[in-house]
């Protein structure tokens, strides 16, 4: 009788555990199986002020294949875009943020950082439009950074170069 007992708590136990765990990976994998659509928003006139910089999203390490960027940004007065070739691997939590050093490459290099976190990410691909809080000055940051938020894991880095040298 009480092997039958123990057969039946380690039988519910498993359950439990095996459903935990099959949630858990379900959230986890979710952006992977079910990505939101590629996004399309446009630049208003009021945002085409003055381009400040520019700047390419990189595969910052080569050897993850998971944490991955690419496309531009443009950086104008008061508004962070990303261009329509911008692409990220999938996941969970991401943020656009402005960091004041340039040559970001690990994530270790922005979480000690006084960043401006200019919203969540709207889809992994496509142009998007970030407002920029009034009072920021363009001029402390260097670049543009996709963030893990979730995972505080460094997705994809941008250097921005100045207008002015960006047109050479």
């Amino acid at each position: 009788m009480r092997g039958f007992w123990r057969g039946i708590a380690i039988f519910v136990l498993g359950g439990i555990l095996g459903t935990g765990f099959g949630i858990a990976l379900g959230i986890f994998f979710f952006p992977f199986w079910f990505p939101p659509p590629p996004a399309v928003e446009i630049l208003t006139e009021t945002d085409r002020t003055r381009l400040i910089a520019a700047g390419t999203f990189i595969h910052a390490n080569p050897s993850d294949p998971v944490h991955w960027g690419k496309g531009k940004v443009s950086v104008y007065e008061r508004v962070v875009y990303l261009e329509p070739d911008f692409q990220v691997g999938p996941g969970p939590a991401f943020r656009v943020l402005l960091v004041p050093n340039a040559g970001i490459r690990a994530s270790s290099e922005v979480k000690d950082q006084m960043y401006v976190d200019l919203g969540g990410l709207r889809a992994f691909q496509g142009s998007q439009r970030y407002l920029i809080p009034a009072g920021v000055d363009l001029k402390n940051y260097a670049s543009v950074v996709i963030w893990c938020e979730r995972f505080s894991v460094l997705i994809s880095p941008a250097d921005l170069t100045a207008a002015a040298q960006a047109a050479r």
